[in-house]
Parts: structure tokens; sequence; C-alpha cells
């Protein structure tokens, strides 16, 4: 995963709403999902399928319950401001699981910003559907 090319200060950080923090994380998320799929080389339309599964936010709330015990209480901060700026939903899915889901893309939109090394740590832990 393309890593920034610098990470921001604290101050920086802390100006940046949870909401845009859970915009870019969405992203990095995705981009970090597309590749773990990319090998073997499959159809499109099975690359597309394999992404959505891991994309939804059942299984991104999933993946928040496997990381949890493993966050500092920094990263814990993150993810409440990130539970809190989870508004409106999807109407499939319940407000709570939408709110898990906001709140791992915030931790993965600060991480990205402040500690990639870190992001890539908690990421490889991530327990991925088989290919």
């Amino acid at each position: 995963m393309q890593l920034p090319p610098e990470t921001l200060s604290w101050a920086q950080l802390q100006q940046i709403s949870p909401a845009a923090l859970a915009y870019l994380g969405d992203a990095v998320y995705e981009l970090y999902i597309r590749k773990s799929y990319l090998m073997p080389p499959r159809r499109l339309q099975t690359y597309h399928n394999q992404v959505v599964a891991q994309v939804r936010a059942e299984t991104q709330a999933r993946h928040l319950r496997l990381l949890e015990p493993h966050l500092t209480s920094t990263e814990l901060d993150i993810l409440r401001r990130g539970r809190n700026a989870a508004l409106g939903r999807p109407k499939r899915v319940a407000p709570e699981i939408y709110q898990q889901a906001t709140s791992l893309e915030a931790l993965i939109g600060y991480l990205y910003l402040s500690d990639p090394q870190r992001l890539t740590q908690l990421l490889a832990q991530l327990e991925l559907e088989p290919t």
C-alpha cells in the first residue's frame, strides 16, 4: 500500500473531523482489501465480489472487534470519536454495526496520516476470507 509522504502533527490531526478521517479510512481500507485479493489473478467480477464481502459494514465491525484488544488508549479514543461521527446509516444495517464500521474507518484514516507502520501492523492482523 502506498504510504503518505509525511505524517501529520498531532495539532494538524486534531483539526481533521472524525467524519473526514472515516472518509479517508474508507478509501485506505478498500485499497488494502483490493490489494489483498489481487493474487491469484481472477476475473474482475470475482475481485469485485471478494472485495464487497470484506468492505461491508458487518465485516468491518467484525474486524474492529478483532483489533480492539490490541489498540492503545489513543486509538480507542479515535474509535470513540469515529463512532460518534456516524450520522445516518444505510437501511440494511443496524445503527451499532454502522457506528463500529465508521469508527474502524476513522482509526484507519487516523493511522494512515499519523503512523503508517502501526496501520500496516494492525491491517496484517485482519482475518480476510480466503481467496
